[in-house]
């Protein structure tokens, strides 16, 4: 691949994309735990992207797109938008690269992300989900600093570099079981993970997870078109799934791949955030906890080498106490 290509922002996400974008996000964070957990007498693999710095998976694309910045670009910095996981992502990269970072975030964004995002020295706008564009935001920052938009998954850099996670699910069954994964539960927002995932692993059957009622991915995949959510889409604690219509990019990575679409309820996500407490130790978010609760709601059969991800872990105190408690 030319120098030109890569820095395309037209181009599409490519499994060499994936392995370069691997290879830059291994020189500078371990890879993070594929933990075994028993379900009916099966072992599923849990890919604990709650343990990275920021709390989520969206480090990998953050870092994958600002280190291909320009120098140009690097003084001019850049601007996202994100209920909080992209955020973070974007505003960690940006503060190890010393580049200037504006990041649109909603209104109602759990406080710890936006806590979170303002502590790595981001610039924080603020925006009604329901009724203001994040896009045109962000449009309008950039046409008025010269900032590069830096969006949540409709981007090949940040496709390749969510990808990065499937790629080390890889490697790592291969390493404990002798085996890649022959099917992989993704927690699906815009499809950022999914498609790069899918990306990473040609042979394995890719199923996304969303909430109910957001669950746009699911309904575009039935349809073979993209739906958007619908109309006075219900009220959800996943908010890091909140993405109204997912992309092209996206959406036809996943449709080639003849990508399942499911679709949890709240009591199916609080029940497996307690079961990652209670099995796996670990805090994960709602949003992060849907591709769990498929599997435990009996949702779609196991194999014998299933992996799923355990996207985020940033969630509000109150919130998460409660939800543990059974509440």
């Amino acid at each position: 691949m030319t120098e030109q290509y890569l820095m395309d922002p037209d181009r599409q996400p490519t499994l060499a994309g994936v392995e370069r974008a691997a290879k830059k996000i291994a020189a500078i964070l371990p890879a993070t735990p594929l933990l075994p957990l028993e379900i009916d007498d099966t072992t599923i693999w849990c890919k604990a992207e709650c343990l990275q710095p920021i709390g989520a998976f969206k480090i990998r694309g953050g870092w994958h797109r600002l280190t291909d910045l320009t120098d140009d670009q690097r003084i001019h910095g850049v601007v996202a938008f994100s209920s909080g996981n992209h955020a973070q992502g974007v505003a960690w990269a940006a503060r190890r690269l010393d580049v200037p970072a504006t990041i649109i975030m909603p209104e109602d964004a759990p406080k710890a992300k936006l806590d979170n995002t303002r502590a790595l020295g981001a610039e924080i706008i603020t925006y009604d989900r329901m009724s203001g564009s994040r896009e045109q935001l962000a449009a309008d920052i950039s046409q008025k600093t010269g900032a590069v938009v830096v969006p949540s998954f409709d981007d090949p850099w940040i496709v390749e570099g969510q990808g990065s996670c499937g790629l080390e699910i890889r490697q790592q069954m291969l390493a404990l079981t002798g085996s890649e994964p022959d099917q992989i539960v993704v927690c699906c927002g815009g499809g950022g993970l999914a498609s790069g995932s899918a990306l990473a692993n040609p042979e394995a059957r890719i199923v996304v997870v969303e909430p109910d009622g957001w669950d746009d991915m699911k309904q575009s995949l039935a349809c073979g078109t993209i739906v958007p959510v619908g109309d006075n889409p219900p009220a959800t604690e996943c908010d890091a799934l909140q993405t109204l219509q997912v992309a092209p990019i996206t959406f036809d990575i996943l449709k080639a791949r003849n990508a399942l679409g499911l679709s949890v309820s709240p009591a199916e996500v609080h029940h497996a955030m307690r079961v990652a407490f209670a099995k796996l130790h670990l805090v994960v978010e709602p949003g992060g906890a849907v591709a769990l609760a498929a599997i435990l709601a009996g949702k779609i059969p196991l194999t014998d080498h299933t992996a799923i991800t355990l996207s985020g872990g940033n969630v509000d105190n109150q919130l998460y106490a409660r939800i543990i408690a059974g509440g």
